[in-house]
């Protein structure tokens, strides 16, 4: 072996091999972008469907008020469990820095009764919430109420 050869074979390669890190950092932008989409704000529940619901893309703001009500009677501002009477407090005290509209989302349970929800309702109100927003999931029409047209 010629010393010109051994010297090649010596070298040290110092370029930086970023495919794996690439390969990685897709990886995790396609889990990031599969599960994004599957995060709720608030307390999940099995809300009631509509044929024809209002969009209401400020639900998703970060800074959005949701109060959620379990089939149970169980309200819930955000993940924190609050007594319904103690409700009204706590949205004021939330709202005390908006200076724009209040809005507050409620995400009702289908099976809750709706004395439970005229309760929370009521709450808000009280609270002086400007505007209430009550959340559905699209729904499908039933054929059974269809009829032809003759």
């Amino acid at each position: 072996m010629n010393h010109r050869a051994a010297q090649e074979t010596g070298k040290v390669n110092s370029s930086i091999n970023v495919t794996p890190m690439v390969d990685v950092m897709l990886v995790l932008l396609i889990i990031f972008m599969v599960v994004t989409p599957m995060i709720v704000h608030g307390r999940p529940v099995e809300m009631a469907q509509a044929v024809n619901p209002e969009a209401m893309p400020d639900v998703n703001r970060e800074d959005s008020l949701i109060v959620a009500l379990t089939h149970d009677g169980n309200v819930f501002l955000g993940n924190e469990l609050v007594q319904p009477e103690a409700l009204s407090q706590k949205v004021m005290d939330r709202l005390a820095s908006r200076r724009e509209e209040k809005i507050v989302y409620v995400r009702a349970d289908a099976r809750v009764k709706y004395r439970f929800l005229a309760d929370v309702v009521d709450e808000l109100r009280s609270a002086g919430v400007d505007q209430v927003g009550l959340l559905t999931e699209q729904g499908h029409r039933r054929r059974e109420n269809m009829r032809p047209r003759t």
